[in-house]
């Protein structure tokens, strides 16, 4: 696929030879927040209780976004908007506010939206700064004083590592957006849109026929008073393609192909994209007439793109460096280090900096973090044995710096997270191999089917200490493989479920088609862009559940189409 290109202004060098009149020539909303940012803080070193570092973020962003239901267009939406984030730390980086607490939650209220002025009113945003500033001060000097009562109560830390390390300032500056990259053929777009949506009319029991386009660029601003000054574009272009039927039994069935590109032009061709729709309402009608799954223990196959949802889940999450210092986390694998966790034949990595993979666009790309602080590639695990953890400015015990992977959505703190996980395996098998290795498996376990998981949508997962640290993967299109030789079975009505140590012991094998999933996580630093990369994976023991499903009846009143 395209990606976008953008003429960049990069400026590198020590702070003190960048000045705030070079920056107001290339944007003014730096020059800006870095006036105000120096101004809080020579008043707010000063108190009682001191700040030592401050922060904004400002994420500016523009979105346009076409909407059709069955094959008529049901919504255009074109916004812009420029959101504020600040952080204020007092104390010092051996101990500040944002320390963990422990046996309670940390105290802060849930985000708060700060809408930004434009750039031609500069007081304006200046009053917004001070206020938020303000009202963020505060707020750590009251959390600041939980923090000290906690440690002075509480039973020894375990991690005495300090609260924030303070790296190199780094200063890069992309060029403002040109008015033409905000714009796409929007024409063009509702026409492919509506055939698609319209498309799902083909089976009366599909009560749900969608397609939508949304594209969005967004300019990113981050601040500090240890002078740094961040700010790069990035454009993205999402489409899907969604169409939901309901079973006789009340089970509603889902069906979604996505798409991501940086530009609306890197997505599929008209073709490729109406051979999907078609695909989708095929394997719609076969779902709706399919047989409910039963629970199941046994081998199972997972395509590249359910596997690398997998391992986002159960791995990943737990590789996040910011969950090995909250005590209330199982930290699963934080004294693994250097221990074989996976097969010697895999290797994972995190790589902000890769923007596509095969010509593909990876949508975890970034060139900063949300701390300023340039994206690193990570090996996580290397032929097998785990190395390090994903880390923000927050160090642990053996880990004391940045890897850039501080990531929040706007209005929310940045902690660390997952960006473009790969899995690797050094000896791939032939799709054809795994499925006779699945078969044998089966046989083996005296089991009469393996599963192929196909299609997901997602899932989740729980990390905490005081419930089960379980996770559900939730499958759209499942199959079963039997090993009496029949053809393979479309089943329904089924979740896959299980716990990370005892599924990561039963990953075997890897190779296949290399499958990409782009989407958005959710977790306690809000939304953020992630993708995995992973090849078709063999596990000799899943666990699955039934789906939750809908006790309502089906449609008394046809849809307005069914004569």
């Amino acid at each position: 696929m395209n990606s976008t290109n953008l003429m960049r202004l990069l400026v590198f060098g020590a702070f003190a030879l960048i000045t705030s009149a070079n920056l107001t020539a290339q944007d003014k909303l730096v020059a800006i927040l870095d006036e105000e940012i120096q101004r809080e803080m020579e008043y707010l070193k000063k108190q009682e209780i001191p700040a030592y570092y401050i922060s904004y973020r400002v994420d500016d962003i523009y979105s346009s976004t076409l909407y059709t239901s069955f094959g008529s267009l049901a919504n255009t939406i074109e916004s812009k908007a420029s959101y504020l984030t600040v952080t204020v730390r007092v104390g010092s980086p051996e101990l500040d506010n944002y320390h963990p607490l422990r046996g309670e939650n940390a105290g802060y209220s849930m985000p708060l939206q700060i809408d930004l002025p434009g750039v031609d009113k500069p007081l304006a945003i200046k009053q917004v700064l001070w206020g938020a500033t303000t009202t963020a001060y505060q707020a750590a000097v009251a959390n600041f004083a939980k923090v000290k009562a906690n440690v002075a109560t509480k039973v020894e830390e375990e991690d005495k590592s300090p609260d924030f390390v303070l790296g190199q300032p780094n200063v890069s500056i992309d060029a403002p957006f040109k008015p033409e990259e905000l714009k796409f053929n929007k024409a063009d777009w509702e026409t492919r849109l509506k055939k698609y949506s319209g498309l799902f009319l083909k089976d009366k029991s599909i009560f749900n026929g969608i397609s939508m386009i949304l594209y969005r660029a967004e300019r990113k601003y981050y601040v500090s008073s240890n002078g740094d000054k961040v700010v790069q574009n990035g454009t993205s272009a999402y489409a899907a393609v969604s169409g939901t039927i309901k079973a006789e039994d009340g089970m509603e069935l889902p069906l979604m192909e996505t798409y991501f590109a940086f530009k609306p032009e890197g997505l599929p061709s008209d073709k490729e994209m109406t051979k999907n729709v078609n695909d989708i309402v095929n394997n719609l009608i076969a779902l709706k007439n399919a047989p409910t799954a039963e629970p199941f223990s046994g081998p199972a196959l997972l395509s590249g793109e359910a596997s690398g949802v997998f391992f986002h889940e159960i791995f990943g999450h737990r590789v996040e460096g910011s969950r090995m210092r909250n005590e209330n986390d199982a930290q699963t694998f934080k004294k693994k280090v250097n221990e074989s966790v996976l097969p010697a034949s895999f290797t994972i990595s995190c790589d902000p900096q890769m923007k596509e993979f095969n010509g593909l666009g990876l949508n975890g790309y970034y060139k900063f973090d949300d701390e300023g602080q340039k994206g690193q590639h990570v090996n996580i695990v290397e032929k097998g044995t785990l190395k390090t953890f994903l880390m923000s400015s927050t160090p642990i015990k053996g880990i004391s710096g940045s890897n850039g992977h501080a990531r929040a959505q706007f209005s929310y703190q940045p902690v660390s997270r997952q960006s473009n996980l790969v899995i690797e395996t050094s000896e791939p098998k032939k799709e054809e191999e795994l499925r006779a290795e699945l078969i044998r498996m089966a046989k083996e376990q005296n089991k009469p089917y393996g599963y192929l998981f196909q299609k997901v949508v997602g899932g989740f997962t729980n990390t905490g200490r005081f419930v089960p640290n379980s996770f559900n993967v939730t499958p759209t299109l499942v199959y079963r493989i039997y090993t009496d030789g029949r053809p393979d079975e479309i089943v329904r009505g089924v979740d896959l479920i299980g716990t990370p140590l005892s599924m990561f012991s039963q990953i075997d094998q890897a190779g296949g088609k290399i499958g990409i999933f782009n989407g958005t996580c959710g977790a306690e630093s809000g939304g953020v862009s992630v993708s995995s990369v992973s090849p078709m994976i063999l596990v000799k023991m899943i666990e699955t559940q039934k789906k939750s499903k809908s006790q309502e009846r089906n449609f008394i009143i046809p849809r307005p189409d069914n004569k």
